[in-house]
């Protein structure tokens, strides 16, 4: 059973997952990065451009999720490194550092509370995240053009692709095609007809969002939703 909440730090989620099956449900693309905690392990889960298939037994699983574009920052890590994997936190930090997390999580009363106190904690070394990069995601949440969008923030194309690697682990347009995916899968949930989802998350058409579904998720839109 999957459930979540929203964390005390802005934008992020608090979530558990224990797998009611042999076969844990695959982990969709959707921008962000998270903090996880798995059999006694502390881990990073790193940018998706495909569906992610958990590994190993059917194990409980939580987990903070940072909202797109922040968690590079509280790592320490670029998020292009990454991209599509799941990594140890020791194979990141030096293991004095890594140590002490995972020993702040293991003393807390659950997991995921441990987890959101450690993303507390990471963000107020931080600091406060770079407004330019939560105005990126929203400006191309809302569907706006890459082009325009990098008018809008002063840069160019190339300095903006650079961010983007660094922040979301790929380019502006994959990152504006993995938020429509998450526009489509919303209105879709909600019973929004498939072609009216279409149009409203903007892709061309109903077959343009099939094909992007399958290509992102690896599974027709029908089955992501339960037979819809």
């Amino acid at each position: 059973m999957y459930t979540e909440r929203p964390a005390r730090l802005p934008g992020a989620v608090v979530w558990t997952n224990t797998p009611d099956g042999a076969t844990a449900a695959p982990v969709l693309p959707d921008g962000c990065m998270d903090l996880l905690w798995h059999e006694d392990r502390l881990l990073v889960a790193g940018p998706d451009t495909r569906a992610y298939a958990p590994q190993g037994p059917a194990a409980p699983w939580s987990g903070v999720r940072f909202h797109p574009g922040t968690a590079p920052a509280l790592l320490g890590v670029p998020a292009h490194e990454l991209r599509d994997r799941r990594v140890e936190l020791t194979d990141l930090w030096p293991a004095a550092r890594a140590r002490r997390l995972r020993a702040r999580v293991a003393a807390a009363r659950t997991p995921e509370a441990g987890l959101e106190e450690a993303a507390l904690h990471l963000a107020a070394e931080a600091g406060p995240p770079d407004p330019l990069l939560l105005r990126l995601v929203h400006a191309l949440d809302a569907g706006r053009p890459v082009g325009a969008t990098a008018d809008e923030l002063g840069l160019g194309a190339r300095r903006l692709h650079r961010r983007a690697l660094a922040a979301f682990g790929y380019g502006p347009k994959t990152l504006a095609r993995v938020l429509r995916l998450q526009r489509a899968l919303a209105l879709a949930r909600a019973g929004v007809p498939y072609a009216e989802t279409a149009a409203r998350a903007g892709y061309a058409d109903q077959a343009h969002l099939a094909r992007d579904v399958r290509q992102l998720t690896g599974r027709p839109l029908g089955v992501l939703l339960g037979g819809r």
